[in-house]
């Protein structure tokens, strides 16, 4: 598939918007999919013939995962200890994954529906390591529409 223009598929970068705030150092998602259900509805013609149809149903929820280099923000912290306390009126957002060209012209937006966050993982702490240290947040997202 060609593209159409010559500099189309590259230095693409992304940004994430979580309740109108922009997440910073954001170094990789994962999970983002648009899925819906297929319902399976079985019939029979007039003149007695089984069909097997599948229609398009509601869109799937999926999982997003968020990583980024772990710095003094605490804000994937406070929102997965404010889920773990129930309080969902509180932790369920809005959002959205951008995408950028390399002029840094927004060319595709994902908004995503109530999300919420489900876990907090930190990478290996290794000592004399030299890795980067960083916390992977996995979110469920109850819609993913594209703009």
């Amino acid at each position: 598939m060609p593209f159409g223009e010559f500099d189309g598929g590259v230095a693409h970068s992304f940004g994430c918007e979580i309740d109108g705030q922009m997440v910073t150092q954001i170094q990789e998602v994962s999970g983002l999919k648009l899925e819906q259900i297929a319902v399976e509805m079985k019939e029979n013609t007039v003149d007695g013939k089984y069909i097997n149809r599948f229609l398009p149903g509601r869109p799937k929820p999926c999982k997003i995962t968020l990583t980024r280099a772990m710095t003094e923000s605490s804000s994937f912290n406070d929102w997965i200890k404010d889920s773990r306390l129930g309080d969902m009126g509180k932790v369920r957002k809005g959002g959205a994954i951008i995408v950028f060209d390399y002029q840094q012209k927004p060319i595709r937006r994902y908004n995503l529906k109530d999300v919420w966050p489900e876990s907090l993982e930190i990478s290996s702490m290794k000592s004399g390591d030299t890795a980067l240290l960083t916390e992977k947040l996995t979110l469920n997202c109850a819609e993913v529409e594209v703009e």
